[in-house]
């Protein structure tokens, strides 16, 4: 399997696209903490054409890092989406199931926030988020397996949005 550039992009731009939703909710939280927005603007140069240097990988751990450190649950997960988003400029080139969460978790993040802060319609969400996804995520999502089973709430968004986008 291959993935070129372009594709990794599209695939960081609907993952920063969605944790940008939620980063409020972190940034409300924790306002003097920076790693999560940080992982976003590194994100966001590399969806916007940028190179996909190492910045990108600690941008990621840092924001992964900042979501562990928060006590506040969805302030958390904010976080942990933002670190997901910088990540997928990372997503591999192999059909393995492990790699679909890569492509999905900070969307399934971002409605799980939604769904702890908005009361949101958790169906809502996620016709939103499969919405935003455009033909380059559903067609390079579809050259992997379905998602791995676990992953609690999270992981069963995962597979929800996996399901609604093929």
């Amino acid at each position: 399997m291959e993935l070129t550039l372009d594709e990794l992009r599209a695939v960081t731009g609907y993952a920063l696209a969605r944790a940008e939703r939620v980063l409020p909710v972190f940034e409300a939280s924790r306002s003097d903490d920076h790693r999560p927005r940080r992982a976003l603007d590194a994100a966001a140069a590399f969806a916007a054409g940028g190179r996909r240097t190492a910045l990108l990988r600690t941008r990621a751990a840092d924001a992964l890092r900042a979501g562990r450190e928060c006590p506040d649950e969805a302030a958390a997960l904010a976080a942990l989406a933002a670190g997901d988003a910088a990540a997928s400029a990372y997503l591999h080139p192999l059909a393995h199931a492990t790699q679909v969460p890569h492509l999905l978790r900070s969307a399934a993040l971002a409605v799980r926030v939604a769904e702890l802060t908005d009361g949101a319609s958790v169906d809502e969400a996620l016709r939103d988020a499969s919405d935003a996804a455009g033909p380059v995520v559903r067609e390079v999502l579809r050259r992997y397996p379905g998602p791995p089973d676990g992953g609690g709430r999270t992981g069963a968004l995962v597979h929800t949005l996996d399901a609604l986008l093929r």
